[in-house]
């Protein structure tokens, strides 16, 4: 186990993301190679830090071993050694995951070598009369999984799209700044002005979902706080987890259009109207209409929208909506 060298130079403000030791490098694979993700060391190094870990070199597993794979026995998904049937480590694997737990609630996200037996997230090959299906999950993940549902996890092969990266690292963004709250101290003052802030993130991943979730945030008053904060941020992160898509976000551009008809002239109007149909239509990347609205925004301030995380869920440097 250990902390990138990106990471170690940050701040105690960084945020602390778990993930496969082989994805920073780290020559623990069971020939001996790495899985090395440049754009996870030198990209998101610069704002995570990371706490490696290999569960298989953890529960005493050597460096070359034998492979491992899941297989179907008795109705159950058991991890055994690929040529020997009796190396079975899935109890060890399970065990070793939960002893973790301490570090795990640190973590603001976690990303996972895919189809590993050990750490895939999912569409892992699952052996029955040695034929494969790509219907599991690994042991050391699936407990990571179960133990903490709203934790931002991603595998390292899916961040390679566009819109799943930037919807873990939003993830992620978000779930640092509910960790934040809580430690300073929630409210329902705070958490109401939170929300607030997200409204639009969360109606350009789902319309309907976020404004139940608004109007249920609403009513909660006279519920035991305890109790809604949990509701929330599950029903929270559960939205985000969802593929936002051009419709909703052309939804939310229209909407904040909206609180400029006072103050943007005919030209104005005109062009702005055009750049959210065109990204409509595909043809412009979120980022165009984006930065047009915070231009508008800068000459015409409305401290709603200044508050809202919409216009920047992220760090611009890191070029996320460039290709949306």
């Amino acid at each position: 186990m250990s902390e990138s060298e990106n990471g170690s130079a940050l701040n105690e403000q960084s945020i602390l993301i778990g993930i496969s030791s082989c994805l920073l490098g780290e020559k623990v694979r069971f020939d001996s190679g790495h899985k090395h993700q440049s754009y996870i060391t030198e990209t998101l190094g610069k704002y995570f830090k990371f706490r490696s870990f290999c569960p298989e070199i953890a529960i005493g597993l050597g460096i070359p071993r034998e492979t491992l794979r899941l297989v179907m026995q008795d109705g159950e998904t058991r991890c055994i050694g690929n040529k020997t049937p009796s190396l079975d480590v899935t109890q060890q694997l399970s065990d070793i995951a939960v002893e973790q737990k301490q570090w795990h609630e640190d973590l603001c996200g976690y990303i996972l070598k895919k189809d590993s037996p050990s750490c895939g997230m999912g569409r892992v090959r699952v052996y029955k009369n040695d034929m494969p299906e790509k219907c599991g999950t690994g042991v050391y993940a699936q407990v990571l999984l179960n133990t903490f549902p709203n934790l931002p996890v991603e595998e390292e092969g899916r961040l390679g799209d566009p819109v799943l990266r930037e919807n873990f690292i939003k993830r992620v963004f978000v779930y640092r700044h509910w960790k934040d709250l809580l430690l300073e101290g929630m409210s329902m003052h705070k958490l109401t002005d939170f929300h607030a802030q997200y409204k639009y993130v969360l109606l350009s991943h789902d319309q309907n979902r976020s404004r139940l979730l608004g109007a249920r945030l609403a009513e909660a008053g006279k519920e035991v706080f305890s109790e809604v904060l949990s509701w929330y941020f599950s029903e929270l992160m559960a939205i985000l987890k969802i593929r936002a898509n051009r419709k909703d976000h052309v939804n939310v551009l229209q909407h904040l259009q909206g609180f400029l008809k006072s103050d943007l002239d005919k030209a104005d109007k005109k062009e702005l109207t055009e750049i959210i149909e065109n990204y409509r239509k595909g043809l412009l990347p979120l980022i165009v209409p984006i930065t047009i609205l915070k231009h508008h925004f800068r000459r015409y301030p409305k401290p709603f929208v200044e508050r809202s995380k919409y216009l920047e869920p992220h760090p611009f440097e890191l070029m996320l909506l460039n290709t949306l």
